[in-house]
């Protein structure tokens, strides 16, 4: 069963090491390039993507403007639909809940459709505590769960697996779990995934209880609503008799009319394709058909101070599409493991922070984990800012105890560069000390010139050059460096 990721170094530590495997950088590029591909073909399909983008940014920020009143209408809807609604501030109230629930129906089995909010609070290993054993149906969850490692993509969990290692963790594994890999399994994808079906049936014709979470919530009608790629949700949604969903309070959308933006935004963002293959939704119980007990449980857990938030609040639009991991340079060469969470990539590093805090040192150091390119924010299907959100975390972290240098040389870096005759002074004293600039700074500045070089200094500042270039041309010289190239175009640097 996978761990939680709590205990998990910081992101330079971690990426380190990370950047050293080969085969990950191997499997990471290929993977998420041939998705990038896909996305961008799709994308390119649509001559009114751009105001789709904005529709769904608004949408988003307007239901967050009034996110109080849709819950109270969500509540009523899905109530008044049959289904009961609990409410958890954080990740140990909903894990009460949840196996309060399960250990109400007598059962020691539960089914599981992909969920990141489940993952968010660890559910699976609170069961686990309890006695109560929760089984992953979605194939990348069941490979991460199978080979007790830990999610490293929001889309594919199991993004850093190849077939051979897909294969060996079947054949290893599948038999502790229920119905073993077959004999002579090979790694072909149609044989790799004819096994994990076969052990899957199994799961769904058996389980009572099943555990999801939603990538929507409709206010008007109370409804949820589950988009996927294989089926296995559709499964645990309507075969076992109770349905536990457990839903970030964010997911809310106010109307259905709403919801068709998303549904034209989400899968060209995250798998590339037109529509997703299989959409399901759920309104409350229906005598006779489905689970007849189903229950509702909205999330908190560091959301609401997300929202008090007025640059981090924009994370609270993301619709886990993962486009920003796709594109990430970042992340396709450090991997999702090294952000420390169950939300990697660019948007695992303002959301995380956000919803745990920056108190910890992993937690601190996410807001750093980005080059500031600014790709993740062209590709956001709801135009999520990340890079405004990554320096407003940043500005944060230095704010704290510990960054009493940093904030040191930036109050120096604000005096100089506000005065334009202290900059000068400051030039002109770097060009004079220019051969004696080290390599790498000692101290606090070990932590910048230990993963970038310093730029060269040019032997005398841009203004010198250019007063002594404009008298040279007034004596009818032409240009102080002519016939050559100057000293500011790349010759001395």
């Amino acid at each position: 069963m996978s761990s939680t990721f709590i205990g998990m170094p910081s992101f330079p530590a971690a990426a380190r090491q990370a950047v050293q495997d080969a085969q990950l950088r191997h499997n990471l590029r290929k993977a998420t390039h041939t998705i990038r591909g896909k996305r961008g073909e799709v994308v390119g399909e649509l001559d009114d993507w751009a105001e789709l983008r904005d529709a769904g940014r608004a949408i988003k920020d307007r239901t967050l403007r009034h996110l109080d009143r849709y819950l109270e209408q969500l509540e009523e809807q899905a109530t008044g639909a049959g289904a009961t609604v609990h409410w958890a501030a954080d990740a140990e109230e909903a894990n009460a809940i949840v196996t309060r629930l399960v250990r109400a129906t007598g059962e020691r089995e539960v089914v599981k459709v992909k969920s990141m909010a489940t993952q968010e609070i660890g559910l699976n290993e609170a069961l686990a505590q309890a006695g109560i054993t929760a089984y992953e149906t979605d194939l990348a969850e069941l490979i991460v769960q199978l080979s007790d490692d830990f999610p490293s993509h929001i889309l594919v969990p199991a993004i850093h697996r190849n077939r051979a290692e897909i294969r060996e963790i079947f054949a290893r594994r599948m038999a502790e779990w229920g119905v073993p890999a077959p004999d002579g399994l090979g790694d072909d994808p149609r044989e790799l995934a004819e096994a994990a079906r076969v052990h899957l049936r199994e799961k769904f014709l058996t389980a009572k209880v099943a555990v999801s979470g939603a990538n929507f919530a409709v206010a008007e009608t109370g409804s949820l609503v589950v988009l996927e790629s294989e089926g296995n949700g559709r499964m645990c949604l309507t075969l076992p008799e109770t349905l536990i969903s457990v839903v970030g309070i964010e997911k809310l959308v106010p109307t259905w009319a709403d919801l068709e933006v998303f549904m034209q935004l989400l899968p060209r963002s995250s798998t590339g394709e037109r529509m997703n293959p299989y959409s399901s939704v759920w309104t409350g119980a229906t005598p006779g058909d489905g689970p007849q007990d189903v229950h509702l449980v909205l999330l908190d857990n560091g959301r609401t101070d997300t929202l008090a938030d007025r640059v981090g609040r924009q994370a609270l639009r993301c619709i886990r599409c993962s486009a920003c991991l796709n594109i990430c340079p970042v992340y396709e060469r450090s991997g999702g493991h090294s952000y420390g969470s169950v939300y990697p990539g660019p948007i695992g590093a303002v959301l995380t922070p956000q919803l745990r805090g920056v108190q910890g040192s992993m937690e601190a150091s996410l807001p750093y984990a980005s080059s500031l390119c600014g790709a993740c924010y062209e590709v956001c299907p709801v135009a999520i800012d990340i890079p405004e959100i990554l320096v407003h975390l940043r500005e944060r972290v230095a704010s704290g105890p510990g960054h009493a240098a940093e904030r040191a040389a930036m109050a120096a870096a604000e005096t100089v560069l506000g005065d334009h005759r202290l900059l000068h002074m400051a030039q002109r004293a770097a060009s004079a000390a220019r051969g004696a600039v080290p390599r790498r700074l000692p101290g606090p500045g070990a932590g910048w010139t230990d993963t970038r070089d310093i730029p060269d200094i040019p032997p005398r500042p841009f203004r010198d050059w250019w007063r002594e270039h404009e008298k040279e041309r007034a004596r009818g010289g032409g240009s102080g460096d002519a016939g050559g190239r100057t000293e500011h175009e790349g010759g001395d640097r």
